[in-house]
């Protein structure tokens, strides 16, 4: 954990190259935006790496990309599935600790890594937390989930918060402001994103979530501006100022998510929590720098 709150990716970078470089283990290694993050990654001291996959094709990939293997550890590994358990099994067997999805489905990753052998199992719900850099935003904003659970339970959600507010201790943000959304910021029985919403709010509110100050339901405007709060006359240590915004299923996380990658013009980085230690799952469709910074951001949390 971190002494300082990191506001920015660059803080994020540089809280991490102050540590040693933590061992990341990657599936199925042989795919061209992952060596080409892993060697970028190497270079700025963020990481090392363990690849697993098929190392004849792994050599192809980085001979035409031009990516150096010097002193990188390969295991190899041509069926993917394999190659999934073995990388898991690096990362409980504390040779490494942080899991990276390379050329294989996340289906097949994450079935590893709920393996009861080797697998990394806590008994929590996995999920996907993306923290994002916005301009004008004077913090990061973490957003929960737009990747895994499709909708989630009420016990599913308290999970969620929980693996968020990890996450969050680690950039220094301690207790994490956690905002359970809605589309109003009042319970309506018609609405069950409101009553889960006060639900948790009321967990909270009996010490169910350590290193946390949870409140809901609230509308997104008055979760992350102080003047619509205000405007609204919601009194509330989370109103205007939350850190992770908590939304009520995976459509309402993903539109929200891209909306602030896309037309908000902000930047990206993410992870699958839950496990023991983090699993960057990182989309083809993220940039050069969204594989970089989720890398940077397990390797904090690792």
């Amino acid at each position: 954990m971190t002494d300082k709150v990191l506001k920015s990716f660059g803080d994020i970078l540089n809280a991490v190259k102050d540590k040693p470089p933590k061992r990341v283990a990657v599936a199925a290694a042989q795919d061209d935006a992952v060596l080409e993050a892993v060697q970028a990654a190497r270079e700025q001291k963020i990481a090392e790496f363990t690849l697993v996959g098929d190392i004849d094709k792994i050599k192809a990939v980085a001979d035409k990309l031009g990516v150096s293997l010097e002193d990188v550890k390969m295991i190899h590994e041509p069926d993917d599935r394999k190659a999934a358990y073995r990388a898991v099994a690096l990362v409980s067997g504390g040779e490494a600790d942080v899991l990276m999805k390379g050329l294989i489905n996340t289906a097949d990753l994450l079935r590893a890594v709920l393996n009861k052998e080797v697998g990394l199992r806590t008994g929590r719900v996995l999920s996907h937390c993306a923290v994002y850099e916005v301009p004008g935003f004077d913090r990061l904003l973490m957003v929960t989930d737009g990747g895994m659970n499709i909708a989630p339970s009420l016990q599913q959600k308290a999970d969620i918060i929980q693996n968020s507010v990890q996450l969050a201790k680690v950039l220094g943000i301690n207790p994490a402001k956690v905002a359970i959304l809605a589309a109003v910021e009042v319970v309506n029985p018609d609405m069950p994103a409101t009553l889960d919403a006060a639900a948790l709010a009321k967990m909270a509110d009996r010490g169910q979530f350590k290193d946390a100050i949870v409140d809901g339901p609230l509308a997104l405007d008055n979760a992350i501006n102080r003047e619509a709060a205000k405007h609204k006359g919601i009194n509330s240590p989370v109103a205007g100022r939350a850190d992770i915004l908590v939304t009520p299923d995976i459509e309402a996380g993903n539109m929200l998510g891209k909306s602030l990658v896309y037309i908000a013009r902000g930047k990206i980085a993410g992870l699958v929590l839950g496990a023991t230690k983090p699993v960057v799952v990182t989309s083809r469709a993220d940039t050069h720098e969204a594989k970089i910074m989720s890398i940077a951001l397990g390797a904090l949390l690792g």
